[in-house]
């Protein structure tokens, strides 16, 4: 074969999966012949001891050995090794239909960089998927996917999925393990990719051992990493909430208890409503450093931030928290003079926490900002 006639690379990674893997290469390349689509089969292999090696070149697939283990490892680097201008994966457990690729490779074919299977609408075979994936693990994190980065997927992390090798390559995807399904999708929305979704099947897989996967292990993977890749939804809006929550609660218990029916807010309330002040700036700052080290780092693509932190620098971020500061101990003098004022006896408690609290926020506040400034300031240095 011409390498550089090959339109598509069939990518399965594999582990052990001498039981199933014939099957999925003919398969694959039946859809090649019957299609007339000039591709390969190629196989990731992980380490198997079980004989895949021999069992895929002897159907005609072309192997590669790759020594970190991990199912984005292997993907990552057969994306690497493939011929194909267009890469379709899949795992190698005759769990996805390589007969029935078409759908895949039209939409590569109309300028597409990533087109997803949906098993959702494509069908499930009974037995094909846990009830806990089916109905809890896949729907949740795919929605959080969809709501943390504006996507139209119904299926985050359906394993058939048919990609533009270059335009793969060029995400530099980094991730090893299950993970990496995620990841694949997230820096594909982040870098505004052109994403198409087609129905496929899901049946169940043809081996008699347990998958690989680990349902809360990988599923905590997954959910981290879409987390991680979102200081939006991770840090700023639970921060903002929690500020605004605060302040609408702080201010007005600064001067009088407030009554709502049968329930009366006092200095108590008011303790928990300034630690809220305090966690909210606490959250809105770490969502501030995270966009700062994505930007210097290029781990996540650098988007707009609210128009107070694009304009935020170290010199304002220091001059404000040192104001806030001065504001506390101010406060804090007060409230030491006004004890002075009663020969230091017996004060009312809940006089002197209206003056006490808001002035060990605004200290502890004030030396966060100040030290969150140095901060970003670090990471904004020019590095090699």
């Amino acid at each position: 074969m011409n390498e550089a006639s090959v339109e598509l690379t069939i990518l399965m990674p594999c582990l052990n999966e001498a039981e199933t893997l014939e099957t999925c290469i003919r398969k694959a390349m039946t859809y090649l012949e019957e299609s007339g689509v000039v591709g390969e089969v190629l196989i990731a292999d992980n380490g198997s001891t079980d004989g895949s090696q021999d069992i895929a070149r002897s159907c005609g697939a072309r192997v590669i050995d790759v020594p970190v283990r991990g199912y984005g490892a292997a993907l990552i680097a057969g994306t690497k090794a493939a011929y194909g201008t267009y890469v379709i994966m899949g795992d190698a457990d005759d769990s996805y239909d390589f007969l029935h690729l078409q759908p895949f490779v039209d939409k590569l074919r109309e300028g597409y960089d990533l087109v997803m299977g949906n098993r959702f609408a494509g069908g499930i075979e009974e037995g094909a998927m846990p009830p806990l994936h089916r109905y809890l693990g896949n729907p949740v994190l795919s929605g959080i996917g969809r709501l943390f980065y504006n996507s139209s997927i119904g299926d985050f992390h359906c394993g058939l999925r048919g990609y533009n090798r270059e335009s793969m390559l060029a995400l530099d995807l980094r991730t090893t393990g299950m993970e990496y399904a995620s990841e694949m999708v997230v820096q594909s929305e982040l870098h505004h990719l052109r994403i198409a979704e087609v129905p496929t099947t899901l049946k169940k897989d043809g081996r008699s051992r347990p998958p690989h996967l680990r349902s809360w292990h990988d599923g905590w993977r997954h959910l981290k990493f879409l987390l991680m890749h979102s200081p939006n939804w991770l840090f700023f809006y639970p921060g903002a909430v929690l500020l605004v929550v605060g302040l609408i609660g702080m201010i007005p218990l600064l001067f009088t208890d407030i009554t709502l029916g049968p329930v009366t807010f006092s200095v108590h309330s008011l303790m928990y409503f300034a630690a809220f002040v305090i966690l909210g700036v606490s959250a809105i700052s770490y969502g501030y450093l995270t966009r700062v080290y994505a930007k210097t780092t290029g781990y996540i693509p650098a988007t707009k931030m609210p128009g107070f932190l694009e304009r935020f620098s170290l010199e304002r971020g220091l001059v404000g928290g040192v104001a806030m500061v001065l504001i506390g101990i101010a406060l804090s003098i007060a409230a030491v003079v006004s004890w002075g004022g009663t020969g230091f006896n017996d004060l009312s408690p809940e006089q002197m926490m209206r003056l006490v609290i808001p002035a060990v926020t605004l200290v502890i506040t004030g030396v966060q900002l100040s030290f969150m400034s140095f901060f970003a300031g670090i990471l904004n240095i020019p590095h090699k």
